[in-house]
């Protein structure tokens, strides 16, 4: 198939899905065998219950772009002004706040127009296919979730060509060697190649009730076993009232296989070995249904029926002390307005795993184990944009030092991908009690320098992730299987199956 028709095959592929002509199971066959790993898209929405849209504290007035990075703006922009730039991108921190509150200003600097389209993760990725394969140019910039970077990697720019390239449009100290290199490897690098610059990071933290655990004379834990321990205690001396723990268990959605790969991390398993078959089903992955079988009875009644949503909301309304999820519930958490938990939640690293992880040359398709599951995303420039060098200067502004600042102490919950923001005086302002907290970052960033773990790279994931895996484990909760090992087994039959073609 030629380049041209594989774009349009695919482009036609996300449409009908989109548009309901297809179903889930059938779009995320295909769109494998097109290399178009869909991962968590498949299943819906992505964001944990919406804290992308959620409300962002009101700018102080040092909370707002440094007049240097505007002149810059207004300098180099003279030939573009008029330009109408767009974007279609899902419901994320970053995005909500440059679009609500921050691009007014690059606007009337740069005397550019933005247009934001905030649209589901799937009708992201219908309207970037689409264009692509159109090569409309309707889209100036593309918000790349990490599991579409191979499909669109020759469709953007790379952001070190376009710093070599254009040095007349190079923003002073925009720094690209300032993205978190854990990022940059793990979300915004296909190959050799940059696929934009790392722009959104939700992972997996530990948050606990510290008022509880101080009740109960209890530490943050020091592995998942006292983990557990501490869980079961809990609900044994306050259920039904209160839950030790909770999860995003429920059955043929994604964020079951998210909870999966957490505890089969964390056990010293991989989801694939080297010779890429799938090894949830040796020693280390049966120990962890164990583990995880253990912690479910310490969770709530109606675990096995929440997806992400359910599972912050048991913690916000207090029915469960504790959780291993995003990290982007935390600032909801700390809002008295939305919460009962407000200031009485506490942030820390996952505990350490059971034993060494598998590296990356013991598992396969790039699998990266860690007991901190990640998601994120990327910003780019479209090579099918009209107006590619006024994109660059936006692209620029919007993944700076500065913006990202702002991005982040105005509330949000995302971690910021740069390194030097965690430390900026206006981010450790925000430390404190209240909606968009930034007092968990300082855990966000150990997490993804230390814990962070990255799902596999290959085109049937999507369909694995989405279907194959959590459905099978969705049977086993609902007690379909007689053992671990069974549903294990099974699952291993139908991955292995599905991979081999």
């Amino acid at each position: 198939m030629r380049d041209t028709d594989r774009k349009q095959y695919r482009a036609n592929l996300v449409d009908a899905f989109v548009n309901r002509r297809m179903g889930r199971r059938d779009f995320m066959r295909n769109a494998g065998l097109l290399g178009l790993s869909a991962a968590a898209f498949g299943a819906g929405m992505r964001r944990p219950f919406g804290l992308g849209s959620m409300p962002l504290a009101n700018a102080a007035d040092d909370l707002r772009p440094s007049d240097e990075v505007l002149k810059w703006v207004k300098d180099v922009s003279g030939p573009f002004k008029g330009t109408t730039l767009k974007l279609a991108t899902e419901s994320t921190p970053p995005s909500n706040a440059i679009n609500s509150q921050l691009k007014k200003y690059f606007e009337e600097a740069s005397g550019m127009t933005v247009e934001i389209e905030v649209l589901p993760l799937e009708q992201v990725l219908q309207k970037m296919t689409l264009d692509i394969a159109s090569q409309l140019g309707t889209y100036d910039l593309y918000y790349i979730d990490q599991s579409w970077a191979a499909s669109v990697s020759q469709d953007v720019f790379d952001p070190r060509e376009q710093i070599e390239n254009k040095p007349d449009l190079a923003m002073p100290n925009y720094n690209i060697d300032d993205f978190l290199p854990a990022l940059v490897d793990g979300i915004a690098k296909y190959e050799d190649r940059w696929v934009g610059v790392p722009y959104d990071i939700p992972i997996f933290i530990m948050m606990y009730r510290k008022d509880i655990w101080e009740e109960m004379g209890f530490e943050a834990p020091s592995s998942l076993e006292e983990y557990y321990q501490q869980a079961k205690a809990i609900t044994d001396a306050k259920g039904p009232d209160l839950y030790g723990s909770t999860g995003q268990m429920k059955s043929g959605h994604y964020s079951l296989e998210c909870d999966w790969t957490a505890w089969l991390w964390g056990h010293g398993g991989s989801i694939f070995n080297a010779d890429g078959k799938f090894s949830g089903n040796d020693e280390y992955g049966l120990e962890a249904m164990d583990y995880w079988t253990k912690l479910w009875k310490t969770m709530p009644p109606g675990v096995t029926g929440w997806t992400w949503d359910g599972q912050g909301q048991s913690v916000a309304q207090g029915v469960a002390a504790s959780m291993m999820s995003w990290g982007e519930f935390f600032p909801y958490f700390d809002d008295p307005s939305a919460t009962k938990v407000s200031g009485l939640m506490e942030a820390v690293r996952c505990p350490p795993p059971m034993r060494a992880l598998r590296t990356v040359d013991q598992t396969g398709f790039g699998e990266i184990p860690g007991v901190g599951h990640q998601g994120g995303s990327s910003l780019a420039v479209s090579k099918n944009s009209k107006n590619p060098d006024a994109a660059w200067i936006f692209m620029q502004w919007a993944t700076s030092y500065d913006t990202q600042v702002l991005i982040t102490a105005l509330g949000g919950g995302t971690g910021p991908t740069r390194k030097s923001v965690y430390d900026d005086p206006r981010i450790i302002a925000n430390n404190r009690v209240g909606p968009g907290t930034t007092r968990h970052l300082n855990v966000v960033r150990d997490t993804i320098a230390m814990d962070m773990g990255s799902e596999p790279d290959l085109p049937q994931w999507a369909e694995l992730s989405n279907d194959t895996i959590p459905v099978r484990l969705g049977k086993y909760f609902a007690g379909d299987y007689g053992s671990p090992k069974e549903a294990m087994d099974d699952i291993a039959v139908s991955v292995d199956k599905i991979v081999s073609g």
